[in-house]
């Protein structure tokens, strides 16, 4: 091959690799506005969502360290309610989806298309936990009767008490037994009652 069918041939490599690249740049570039798009119509739902919870949240005490009512970023935009719950989208972008994280894994407190249904779940989570931490702050625990601190204070002397029953009970059974050995004894030798007078009676 001449010298120049070999340039015609590197040339036309290098701009066809060229193309390839430019290619893939521009189908790269589309994938990441799709990214962008959905990233970004996911955040806008959530912030209409947050918009339709902002009497919610403002109603909740600014010192309350609890929540967090926030829109993260990333691939995937979520609408914080506190540390375990939050609002993302589901795939195909319309559909709210309440979600909370629990020993057990990641429950699904609410899911719709419609934000109605969702804003009232999240506010009667909100309400819950502003609930537990009221209860939290003023010590409202159940107060166990008095009568249990009573059991607990005689509980300790059980022990002791049917120790000493036991102790009485095989006492008596060794008297008993004393007392039945002692009488067959007595009734054994009663035909000899009167040899031991006589004997007795010598000395």
């Amino acid at each position: 091959m001449s010298e120049a069918g070999q340039s015609a041939v590197s040339v036309t490599n290098v701009r066809s690799l060229s193309d390839a690249m430019r290619e893939m740049k521009n189908a790269a570039a589309d994938r990441a506005d799709v990214v962008v798009d959905m990233r970004e119509a996911s955040r806008t739902r959530l912030e209409l969502l947050a918009q339709e919870l902002q009497p919610v949240f403002a109603d909740v005490p600014a010192d309350d360290p609890s929540f967090d009512f926030a829109i993260s970023s990333g691939e995937q935009p979520r609408l914080w309610i506190d540390a375990v719950a939050h609002v993302a989208m589901g795939r195909d972008r319309r559909t709210y989806r309440f979600l909370r994280d629990t020993r057990l894994g990641r429950v699904v407190l609410a899911e719709s298309t419609d934000i109605a249904p969702v804003a009232d779940q999240v506010t009667r989570y909100i309400a819950e936990r502003m609930v537990e931490r009221h209860r939290a702050i003023e010590g409202d625990v159940e107060v166990l009767p008095r009568h249990s601190e009573t059991e607990e204070a005689v509980a300790p002397a059980a022990p002791y008490r049917s120790a000493w029953r036991g102790f009485f009970g095989g006492l008596g059974l060794v008297l008993l037994g004393g007392v039945v050995g002692v009488v067959t004894v007595a009734v054994a030798m009663w035909d000899r009652f009167p040899e031991l007078e006589t004997l007795l009676s010598r000395f």
